[in-house]
This record gives C-alpha cells, sequence and structure tokens, in this order.
C-alpha cells in the first residue's frame, strides 16, 4: 500500500481532508435549460465522493442571469437551484466526503445569442473593457454601479451555496472568466479605479473575494487564480508582477486555500505549446496561510511526485479533472495502484445526458472492499 503523502490528512478552513486528491471544477453541460441540476447530478458528485475525506470543487456555476451565456451549466441564484444543489451535498456528506461551489461569471467569454435568447435582444455582453474574444461579440464595459451589483451578486451566490449546504465556495478568478478579465491588461483597458495599473486591476477580484468572505467567512472561501492560461484570449506579458500583488492581497484574507493552473493547462484542457512556467512564486508568497490546490493535468505518478518530493514540505492538495471523470473511484485507484479508466472526450459535454456521467465503472476491487465492510 502507498504511503504518498497524497493520503496525509490535509485542513482545508475548519474541514479534515482524509487525502490531498480534489476533484477539479469541470462544466459538463448536465443542467436542465433553467440552470437546474437533474437527480442525476446527486449520484455524480456522490460517486466521485465515495472515498471519505474528499474534497470535491463543484462544475463552475451561475452567480446571476446576467453572468450567463452557455447554455445547460448550473446556476445558484434562485430557490430551484439551491434545491437543486441541495440533493447533491446531500449525497456528497452521506459519503463522509466535502463539496465547495465555484462561483462563476462569463463576462465577455458569454455568447451573445445564448445571452440574448435567454435574456432578451437587449441583452449585453458585458467585460471589463471593449476588447472581445476573437471571433465573439465585443463586450460593452461595466459601468462602476454595474461593477458594485456584481460584488453584491457573488456575495449573495456564496450565501446560497451555504443554504444549499455547501461546505464552501470557491470565486473563479482563473481561466479568462469575468474576474481574470479585470485582473489582465490584455483584456482591461480600463482608465480609472478598475483598471490601469496593477492595484487598480486587481481590485475587482479583491472586492469580490472580501464581500464572499464576508458573506460565508473566510474558512468557507477558496479562490482560483491561472496566472499562464492562454484560453480565451488570455496571459499579459508579464503575469509575474500582476499576480503577485493580487496573491499578496489575496493572502490577508486568510482563506481556505489558494487554487492555481499550472501552465501547461489551458481551460480544461492541455496547453497547445505548453511552456513550463513554475507556479513557484506564488506558492512561496502564500507560504503557511492555508493549503495551495495545484491544477496541472496530473497522473499518478506526477502527483506522488508533486506531493512526495517536489512540494513535500508545503501543504498541497493535488487536482485531478479528466481521470476523475472516467474513475468515481480515483482515490481508492491510486492509492492501490489499480490501473485508470481511460476517459472519453467525446462525452465530456453531452447537454442532459448520463452517459459519460454517471455511466463509469468503479474498480472491482473497489467494490469488493465495499462488500468487505458491510
Amino acid at each position: 500500500m502507498s504511503e504518498s503523502s497524497l493520503f496525509k490528512p490535509l485542513k482545508i478552513g475548519s474541514l479534515q481532508l482524509q487525502n490531498r486528491i480534489v476533484l477539479a471544477p469541470l462544466t459538463r453541460l448536465r443542467a436542465d435549460d433553467k440552470h437546474v441540476h437533474y437527480p442525476f447530478a446527486a449520484n455524480y458528485y456522490a460517486q466521485r465522493g465515495s472515498v471519505p475525506g474528499t474534497l470535491l470543487i463543484t462544475e463552475a456555476t451561475f452567480i446571476a442571469p446576467q453572468a450567463l451565456g452557455l447554455p445547460n451549466a448550473p446556476g445558484i441564484w434562485n430557490e430551484e437551484q439551491i434545491k437543486s444543489w441541495k440533493h447533491v451535498t446531500d449525497a456528497v456528506h452521506e459519503k463522509g466526503s466535502f463539496i465547495f461551489l465555484q462561483l462563476w461569471a462569463l463576462g465577455r467569454a458569454a455568447f451573445e445569442g445564448v445571452l440574448k435568447a435567454e435574456l432578451g435582444p437587449d441583452a449585453q455582453v458585458k467585460s471589463a473593457s471593449d476588447i472581445p474574444i476573437e471571433g465573439q461579440a465585443v463586450p460593452t464595459p461595466l459601468t462602476e454601479a454595474e461593477i458594485h451589483e456584481y460584488i453584491g451578486l457573488y456575495a449573495q451566490a456564496a450565501k446560497n451555496a451555504i443554504a444549499a449546504g455547501f461546505d464552501g465556495v470557491e470565486v473563479h478568478a482563473a481561466n479568462g472568466y469575468l474576474i481574470d478579465q479585470f485582473t489582465q491588461d490584455n483584456s482591461n483597458k480600463r482608465t480609472d479605479k478598475w483598471g490601469g495599473s496593477v492595484e487598480n486591476r486587481a481590485r475587482f477580484g479583491i472586492e469580490v473575494t472580501k464581500a464572499v468572505v464576508d458573506a460565508v467567512g473566510a474558512d468557507k472561501t477558496g479562490i482560483r487564480l491561472s496566472p499562464y492560461s492562454v484560453f480565451q484570449g488570455m496571459k499579459m506579458a508579464d503575469p509575474v508582477p500582476q499576480f503577485t500583488y493580487f496573491a499578496g492581497e489575496l493572502k490577508k484574507l486568510k482563506l481556505a486555500y489558494l487554487h492555481v493552473v499550472e501552465s501547461r493547462v489551458a481551460g480544461g484542457d492541455e496547453a497547445e505549446n505548453p511552456t513550463e512556467e513554475p507556479l513557484d512564486f506564488l506558492i512561496d508568497l502564500w507560504g503557511k496561510t492555508s493549503p495551495v490546490l495545484l491544477a496541472g493535468g496530473f497522473k499518478p505518478d506526477t502527483a506522488k511526485a508533486a506531493a512526495d518530493s517536489v512540494y513535500k514540505d508545503k501543504d498541497i492538495g493535488i487536482v485531478f479533472g479528466r481521470y476523475f471523470i472516467s474513475n468515481p473511484d480515483l482515490v481508492f485507484r491510486i492509492k492501490e495502484g489499480i490501473p485508470l479508466e481511460p476517459y472519453d472526450r467525446s462525452k465530456f459535454y453531452i447537454p442532459k445526458s448520463e452517459d459519460g456521467y454517471t455511466t463509469y465503472p468503479f474498480s472491482k476491487e473497489f467494490e469488493a472492499a465495499k462488500v468487505a465492510k458491510q
């Protein structure tokens, strides 16, 4: 049996995890047309929480109608959505595991046609500035009042998540979505207090995170950053000064964790022509504030190397995405050295379908161990 640090406890806020393997936030498009989860979502998350003491982070979840622009992703702004998520959190807690909800607003990444179909012909794609993602609608810059409204919407969504039974929330400040659009200078050309300098560009993300902390508590708040991701037209020429300042301010809030995406990942996929740009500047700056969760296309061997060698003196969690899709008992398989089930990329995003969602098998060894415990 492996003695890897991956299977040592890790404290996230007030939660005591029993292992350091974390489910990544993964968009799967399995909600209905009103952004409400189907009942089978509870089974999907419960399967991946089947090893007690595991932390799951949900797919990105819309904080409000104006944050929309993608069909069949879930929301957390109304009672029906909260109720559907409560089934999920109950199912995960029944397995003895923990779950955070990821808070999401698309900004310029919204598809204009989808937004107008849902909100009406006057709906506009909004962002920090009027700089579009290539091939998509030119966004309208958010006004000062709209920025403050968004900050409040993040806080309310966090409260809704706690009402739905979540153990905490993750502020999605990565991958070229709304907060990241403010943070980086290739998408933020503002000249007011929300742009124009390192400090001003970080302001929106900091104010959102402060509002979420005020709403639900620092021990229930994490944040995700991706300094090097080129997904959706991102990555400034030199991200280090910007993200050093941003993370330094976030550190003062004593969050439950910092979640960072390595440079070899773009969005939910491997980057094309990846560069090895280390995240050590963030990991070292964060220090012992709270754990750092690392996402980076990990496999069992590279995850063990990260936990046992590269970051052996750090409080590190390793975030798995695609292999957690195809291996609901991933934690058990890695611990026992059981080969992983390959994933089927064609089934990652089938709207409303259980196929490729709840249909991947548990290992026969896991099933046998479960029977032995009964």
